[in-house]
This record gives C-alpha cells, sequence and structure tokens, in this order.
C-alpha cells in the first residue's frame, strides 16, 4: 500500500511489516492483558477525563478489553471498534461492537456527525493507512469534537509499521501529528507529553485535536 505513504512524502515500504500476515490471524488469540503499566493508563484516562463530554458518545478505535474511561463518568454511548470479538465482549463499558481490521476496511460504519469523542490508544503504530482512517474519524466526529490518540514506546514490533520502528518518541508526536494535518478535517492540534512527573515507568504520549468545523482545516 502506497497511497498513504505517498500523501505523507514518505517513502513507499514505510508502513511495511515484519509480519505480513492478516492481522486477524496475529489477533485471533485474546489478549485480555494491559499493554501499558498503571500510571500510563492513569495518564490515558485523566486524558479523557478532560477532553472527552459526559453524557457523549465515544468511538473507542482499535479496541479492546479495558477502554481506559474515567470510571465516574457516563456516556450517553460507548461504541468499540477492533479485531478480537472475545476482547470486546469483555468490555464493560462498551455499549455496540464492531469488529473490523482498519488495515484491510479503513471506511467506518457510522454516519456523518455521529460521535462527540474519539480514542486511539496505544495502537496507531499498527496503522497502515492512517491518513485514510484519521478522514474517517473527523466525518463521523461533530464540529469541535476532540480525537485523542495516545502511544508508548511498547508494542508488538513485527506489527508496527516501518516508519514507527525507525523513529523516538519525539519522532512518533511529530508523525502522529502529520497524519492529522495530511488528512485533513483537524484543527488545533496539539502534541502532549503525558509522563508521570517522576518519569518512572512506561512513558505516555498524546497528540489531540479538534473536528474542524465544515470547510476549515
Amino acid at each position: 500500500m502506497t497511497d498513504d505513504a505517498s500523501l505523507l512524502g514518505l517513502p513507499a515500504f514505510a508502513f511495511d511489516r515484519v509480519d505480513r500476515s492478516p492481522d486477524d490471524l496475529f489477533y485471533a488469540l485474546p489478549r485480555l492483558v494491559t499493554h501499558i503499566d498503571d500510571r500510563a493508563i492513569a495518564a490515558v484516562t485523566g486524558l479523557y477525563r478532560r477532553l472527552f463530554p459526559p453524557g457523549g458518545a465515544v468511538l473507542d478505535l482499535m479496541s479492546s478489553w479495558v477502554s481506559h474511561l474515567p470510571p465516574e463518568v457516563t456516556y450517553r454511548r460507548v461504541v468499540g471498534l477492533g479485531l478480537n470479538p472475545v476482547e470486546l465482549d469483555a468490555n464493560p463499558r462498551l455499549d455496540e461492537r464492531v469488529v473490523q481490521d482498519l488495515n484491510e476496511r479503513p471506511q467506518l460504519p457510522f454516519g456523518d456527525g455521529e460521535f462527540d469523542s474519539a480514542a486511539i490508544c496505544v495502537s496507531v503504530q499498527y496503522l497502515r493507512r492512517p491518513v485514510a482512517v484519521l478522514r474517517e474519524v473527523a466525518r463521523v466526529l461533530r464540529a469541535g469534537a476532540p480525537v485523542a490518540i495516545t502511544f508508548s514506546n511498547r508494542c508488538f514490533p513485527t506489527k508496527a509499521v516501518q516508519i514507527w520502528r525507525t523513529l523516538d518518541d519525539a519522532g512518533h508526536a511529530r508523525l502522529v501529528e502529520r497524519y492529522l494535518l495530511v488528512a485533513g478535517g483537524w484543527e488545533k492540534v496539539e502534541r502532549l507529553d503525558c509522563q508521570p512527573t517522576d518519569a518512572r515507568g512506561d512513558p505516555l504520549f498524546a497528540v489531540v485535536a479538534r473536528r474542524a468545523a465544515d470547510g476549515a482545516d
């Protein structure tokens, strides 16, 4: 796949992976574990608490058995889209579950402006078509709605795209920022360092943005 690489000004092999087998095979075995430590999870939850409006509709992309949403906040609707149905079924915060491989089909099965916020938690490194996916995320969010893309320095290295594996933490943040800017439909794009102040444990970074009003990028 070279379309996103070309749009981003990257080499054609930027989104290659060591393991080229279908993702649904790799993720067929449920992994009911967390992929970052408790303090990094708390940082994700804190970010969601600040960004996601209570009572709104939340889209949790590349979801799993836990969504890290603040437990004290009630949302009108939480939709999880991921690859493993067992993991999605185990997630108590989800009202709806969609099994879909975004690398094979980046189009989202939702209407325009259907959600009030969206999240991609420690999974953006696996997207082979990030521009296409983030265009779709912009489409399904209402104007002004936030997206929070969080990541650490941990991943399944054989499934992370090559460009991700060649960059450091700061490079990852700049790359995700560029994904959003090239996708279009976003404003107020911001890189955040969400690491705990004592800098022990897993680092946590985020790129956040707001869905632009129609006609604005």
